[in-house]
């Protein structure tokens, strides 16, 4: 798929629902803001956009800081990342500061109708999230991926094992979080790695 076809596709999407497709049209893209791609050190890779209103701002898993209550999932996360390495609940839900430090925080799909999650899994975004994953593993060394739910691993095919760690989980909805992403400890491991491999560590 061309992705100016895709693009069309989104343009007609907003068009024809302005209000009610999240993240905002301007938001889209706002996990590669900031991050060239030659700072990145981790990907985690989620499913597709909060279906909340006022939830997604195209970080994945992330929030604004005056979101409250947070999304479950994020919830999950921020226990995990308690019961892993021993941080204290953050105070809001916004991961800039993951982003900061060279974590491109990417969904498989980057939009999302209002209250359907899954709504927008055919309109084009998985060839686009392919070729990023791809890329970075062709042209990076030592990369950290951490894919989370089934469609995110689909992923694992993209990324070559024998230069990057490539961690697989359930998604940390609370629907799956207990199948196997409470235990994970993927915030340790991808430090662990880093390490090993002389680059700078993530400071969760």
């Amino acid at each position: 798929m061309k992705f100016s076809e895709l693009e069309r596709r989104m343009a007609q999407v907003y068009r024809d629902n302005p209000h009610g497709v999240f993240p905002p049209m301007p938001l889209v893209f706002s996990a590669f803001h900031n991050i060239p791609p030659k700072a990145i050190r981790l990907v985690i890779l989620g499913q597709d956009p909060y279906p909340s209103r006022g939830h997604a701002h195209g970080l994945a898993f992330s929030v604004q800081p005056d979101v409250v209550p947070l999304p479950k999932s994020l919830k999950n996360i921020f226990k995990e990342l308690q019961d892993d390495v021993g941080l204290e609940i953050p105070l809001h839900g916004n991961l800039n500061r993951w982003r900061d430090q060279g974590v491109l925080l990417l969904n498989a799909v980057l939009t999302v109708q209002e209250g359907q999650p899954g709504s927008h899994n055919d309109l084009g975004w998985e060839a686009f999230s392919d070729a990023v994953i791809h890329r970075l593993s062709r042209e990076q060394d030592h990369l950290v991926f951490l894919l989370w739910g089934a469609k995110a691993q689909q992923k694992s095919e993209l990324i070559d094992a024998t230069k990057h760690l490539i961690l697989g989980a359930p998604h940390p909805s609370p629907l799956s979080a207990y199948r196997g992403f409470f235990g994970c400890r993927h915030f340790s491991k991808a430090n662990e790695f880093l390490a090993s491999k002389q680059r700078p560590t993530i400071a969760w």
